[in-house]
């Protein structure tokens, strides 16, 4: 008989065998136990090296796609300086300064309308370098322009290449975005809006000391800085991965997947999300009705999609931002500032202010959520316009009236970075299905530079008309309807994904009374499908 082999055969130590072996069977256990501790720890470590390095890349990403923004808000921003020096050296009229200033939100419109088509051929990352060439273009002819007419020409180049840009990058990043965090990095496009209109004003104060021919070239020239960096991002920014997907690149989608999402296994669920998306999509190209046709003549849901995505792209610009940003020297003038260098010293706290607020937006967008921001920023809105007006009509020229028009031009401004600012876009790139989400998006574009260039170009005569604080009474009243726009159209659509959210508007009871739906509804619908 082997020794041993007996359950109560006692060993050299007289503890019986069986018993040994028991204690060999725990202690085998104990090793495993260590041995699954140390594996549990090791993968914990590689899941934490991996997400900082998912959230670095995607951080990455939407901060070079954002860059074409930067081009928008400086040329904003040095407008309303350079106008002053532009009229002084061309000799150009009222009605030429207003055109000259409105004309390129006006033509963005074309580089918006060709920017959704463009990025569905070529794809979101090589519309993104279009836009900085053809803004490059427009930047040099400005800087060169010996009349009005040539720099015509170079505003309606910059114009194109900006509504590319305006267009594509929220697009973009929605796109690219893990779910979590989406809102935030959806937004990055509008602090660099904010960014360029306060490199814009310290560009103005910076180069006013110049002789009135060479400094408005130079502030227009510098605006070429940013749109070269874009070129060097192409470099680092992969397409999108629904665009990938689009095209049945499957497995470049899934690569690019893997690098902006934290967690391996949410990939293929995602993977899986799009391509029934995009399925959906191919089989519809196939039919009768297009895209262009299919916004024509909408179904119910993208009708209600159309509505919220275009309304609140309108009331972002109909509350008079554009008016505010570009002509607060004027404004400040009204309200008694007179010497230039002071003029362009007060419109930098403006953009200070602008600026510092977005980051605000940028930290409570995926906390607190869409919507409540939306509320916080219309009434606010409401309440400084309605300040401004009275401070131009009952309070005159003074240090009071310079006081409260300062402070009320920089609450109207803070209040709209904290909310429709940044919202607006991130609504627009969310809501929409992925077929029709880029030219969908760029109706939306559309519809707020249309309404950028109408205030634009309008604003200083209306204000002749019925005076700078008639003027702010009605954007005002405009901002006080945005409010009621906001409570009755606008979903909430924070820690849903682009699919979830495609369902809120596929009822009339999913998100459309009140806005508010909760998540379990939406995987209740999802369910179902």
């Amino acid at each position: 008989m082997m020794m041993g082999s007996d359950e109560n055969e006692t060993g050299l130590s007289g503890v019986p065998l069986g018993i040994k072996n028991k204690y060999s069977e725990l202690t085998k256990v104990d090793f495993d136990d260590d041995d699954g501790a140390n594996d549990d720890a090791s993968h914990h470590h590689h899941q934490q090296k991996r997400s900082a390095s998912t959230k670095k890349y995607v951080l990455a990403c939407a901060i070079f796609a954002s860059l074409n923004s930067v081009l928008l808000g400086y040329d904003v921003g040095v407008m309303s300086g350079a106008i002053i020096f532009i009229q002084e050296d061309l000799k150009i009229t009222e009605v030429q300064e207003e055109v000259l200033v409105g004309i390129l939100s006006v033509v963005s419109i074309f580089g918006s309308l060709a920017g959704g088509r463009t990025s569905d051929i070529i794809g979101r990352k090589w519309t993104m370098a279009l836009a900085a060439l053809v803004f490059q273009a427009g930047a040099a002819v400005m800087t060169l322009a010996p009349s009005f007419e040539v720099l015509m020409i170079g505003r309606l180049l910059a114009g194109v290449g900006i509504g590319f840009g305006v267009m594509i990058a929220p697009v973009y990043i929605a796109e690219i975005s893990p779910t979590i965090a989406r809102g935030s990095l959806t937004s990055f496009p509008e602090i660099f809006i904010n960014l360029g209109i306060l490199l814009g004003y310290v560009s103005n104060y910076a180069f006013s000391g110049l002789p009135a021919h060479i400094n408005w070239r130079i502030m227009l020239a510098v605006g070429i800085l940013p749109s070269l960096f874009i070129g060097f991002a192409l470099f680092i920014i992969p397409e999108s991965p629904r665009w990938l997907v689009m095209q049945n690149r499957i497995d470049e989608a899934r690569s690019v997947l893997m690098k902006t999402n934290e967690n391996e296994s949410e990939v293929e669920e995602r993977l899986n999300e799009i391509q029934e998306a995009a399925g959906n999509s191919n089989a519809d190209k196939y039919e009768e009705k297009s895209v262009a046709r299919e916004l024509l003549s909408p179904s119910p849901a993208l009708r209600r999609m159309l509505i919220t995505g275009f309304g609140i792209q309108c009331f972002q610009q109909i509350t008079g931002i554009d008016a505010t940003v570009y002509y607060s020297p004027e404004i400040f003038r009204q309200a008694g500032i007179v010497d230039k260098s002071n003029l362009l010293a007060a419109t930098i706290a403006v953009g200070v202010t602008k600026t510092a607020f977005i980051m605000v937006a940028i930290l409570l967008i995926d906390k607190l959520g869409r919507k409540p921001l939306l509320y916080i920023s219309t009434i606010g809105m409401t309440i400084c316009l309605f300040s401004l007006g009275v401070t131009l009509s009952v309070l005159g020229k003074g240090p009071i009236g310079i006081l409260f028009a300062i402070l009320s031009v920089c609450g109207n401004v803070a209040f709209f970075s904290v909310g429709i600012g940044p919202v607006c876009w991130v609504v627009t790139s969310e809501i929409f299905p992925l077929r029709l989400r880029a030219q969908a998006s760029a109706l939306g574009a559309v519809g707020n530079r249309v309404c950028s260039g109408l205030i634009a170009m309008s604003f200083l005569s209306v204000s002749d008309a019925i005076s700078f604080g008639g003027s702010f009474f009605t954007f005002s009243a405009i901002s006080a309807l945005s409010v009621l726009f906001v409570y009755k159209l606008v979903p909430e659509t924070k820690g849903k994904s682009l699919e979830q959210i495609e369902l809120l508007f596929q009822t009339d009871d999913l998100g459309w009374k009140g806005g508010q739906v909760a998540l379990g509804d939406v995987e209740h619908l999802v369910q179902k499908e």
